[in-house]
């Protein structure tokens, strides 16, 4: 119960940020703040009347600056057998590809197009310093930090500074829209999470963290799941889908396809792709299941090519971060290919001698709009909608 509080609580927070109602700086502390003060609340919750009298369980804590079991901080790997060395090979590589997809993925994410950044990314020097804290963490025996998904998205959308104008589009003309200025790019927030990390070690702090319920955790794992699935790409194309066509907006680029299908057949290999991640995460072999995450790859990049067509597949799974990000590995897949000109049956056009016809990768709209978002003009920020149009307003200097 305490965790549907939680989630109902957290949730009702978060819909007020995006509303209009109340004054912007209610609406920016709620959004901001509401989750750890419903997590606050709650955690007092518990010792409000007849709550006194339930046994609720709480985090389970060890001493201060002590690891969790009952041993030294250093891992004796020297009394380690070779046997067992080898035998911890396979599961190494596992973790190796765990980790290469889901901390690239998340810094992706975190970099997104809806983010106008100045700064480069840095990705081969995140995974430097990735390796050496996995290598610090093994000899400690601790969890090995990497990216995390949706929490590093968030980070960077709590930076962002935005501000309210009307829409200047047909569909939705006069109603306020949020618009991004530019992010507060810099370390000092990352560093403090860490120092507080760290804190939490300390005797008082692991006294207050014991007074948490676990049922207030479930139910902020329950708010940032579904704050990441309204997000989501499947669920904008289900939402999409079932939308009624009147009321779908014309900067959709889901709505200049010409055949729905693609739109259903793209959702149902997402699903597949998910549906056996999650199958095998139920099962003895639950650590393989980067496996299935990888083998997705050269499905997206050679196997769906031959039935979906280069517009189809740039609006349906076009690129997450921009042009300037992508360049620090290597620039965008497939973008530097122009895209085979298709008829309206789907199938490819040719000149009558067997030479497929190709046509420019993008209009000067998309070109422009790219030039933008490495300036790190002002955007619309849509974090529920994978639509992202360009700001009718000049940035904000």
């Amino acid at each position: 119960m305490v965790a549907l509080l939680v989630l109902m609580a957290a949730w009702i927070c978060g819909e007020l940020g995006n509303s209009n109602l109340f004054q912007r700086f209610v609406r920016k502390f709620l959004e901001d703040y509401g989750t750890p003060l419903t997590i606050i609340f709650f955690t007092g919750f518990i010792h409000i009347g007849h709550m006194r009298d339930v046994d609720v369980a709480t985090l389970p804590t060890s001493k201060a600056f002590f690891p969790t079991l009952d041993r030294p901080w250093l891992v004796h790997f020297w009394n380690i057998d070779v046997g067992d060395i080898f035998l911890a090979i396979p599961f190494a590589l596992l973790l190796t590809i765990l980790f290469y997809f889901d901390h690239n993925v998340s810094s992706l994410i975190a970099q997104g197009t809806e983010f106008p950044l100045r700064k480069p990314a840095g990705f081969h020097w995140d995974l430097w310093l990735l390796g050496l804290t996995t290598f610090v963490g093994g000899l400690l025996g601790i969890p090995f930090p990497n990216g995390l998904i949706p929490q590093a998205p968030f980070h960077t959308a709590a930076l962002c500074v935005t501000r309210q104008e009307a829409d200047e589009g047909d569909t939705n003309k006069g109603k306020a829209i949020r618009i991004t200025d530019h992010v507060v790019e810099q370390r000092v927030s990352n560093f403090a999470q860490g120092l507080l990390t760290l804190g939490t070690m300390s005797g008082p702090l692991l006294i207050v963290l014991h007074l948490i319920p676990q049922g207030v955790m479930a139910g902020l794992f329950f708010i940032m799941g579904v704050q990441a699935l309204q997000g989501n790409g499947i669920t904008q194309k289900l939402i999409f889908l079932a939308q009624d066509k009147q009321f779908t907006p014309g900067s959709n680029p889901l709505k200049r396809l010409d055949r729905r299908l693609a739109i259903w057949v793209f959702v149902l290999v997402e699903l597949i792709g998910f549906g056996a991640t999650f199958a095998i995460t139920q099962t003895i072999a639950a650590i393989g299941f980067p496996v299935i995450i990888l083998l997705l790859i050269p499905v997206r990049s050679f196997v769906m090519p031959l039935w979906f067509s280069r517009e189809e597949l740039n609006a349906l799974d076009g690129p997450t971060a921009s042009p300037f990000t992508m360049e620090s590995v290597g620039g965008t897949y497939g973008m530097d290919e122009e895209p085979v000109a298709v008829n309206p049956s789907g199938s490819p056009e040719n000149d009558g001698n067997g030479v497929l016809q190709g046509r420019q990768s993008s209009s000067s709209d998309s070109a422009a709009e790219n030039n933008d978002l490495e300036r790190g003009d002002a955007y619309e920020m849509q974090p529920r909608s994978s639509v992202r149009r360009r700001s009718t307003t000049s940035r904000v200097d």
